[in-house]
């Protein structure tokens, strides 16, 4: 039913439709407008997320810790230089687990404040 709005998720992967998807089931038409309002805002795509992590290993270490919301790791990484560059590299190569990771997160929250906002 609403699988052109989860499509139009830029970067959006097989695996985060199909979580969405599974997430959604049993909403009505109206929360699954709400969710994807707010899912929209909190969501890191996982193109934008690859430039985040070059941004972390060359620039700025542990950025990307800090844009999913893991400021612990992100400061370990900026005051260990990216933990030697080892994590920042292993970042990089497994970005788009990283803000799946991160996305999970926010269809969880996403849809915890839809069902708040559904009772009023």
């Amino acid at each position: 039913m609403f699988d052109a709005q989860f499509m139009a998720l830029p970067g959006i992967t097989p695996q985060e439709y199909s979580y969405l998807q599974t997430a959604t089931n049993g909403l009505g038409e109206q929360q699954v407008r709400t969710f994807l309002m707010i899912y929209t805002g909190k969501r890191k795509n996982p193109s934008d997320m690859l430039l985040f992590c070059v941004i972390g290993l060359f620039l700025v270490p542990g950025l990307q810790r800090f844009i999913v919301g893991q400021i612990g790791m992100g400061i370990l990484y900026l005051f260990t230089a990216g933990l030697c560059f080892i994590g920042s590299i292993i970042d990089l190569i497994n970005h788009k687990e990283l803000a799946f990771e991160h996305n999970q997160r926010m269809v969880f929250e996403s849809l915890q404040m839809t069902r708040m906002g559904s009772f009023h």
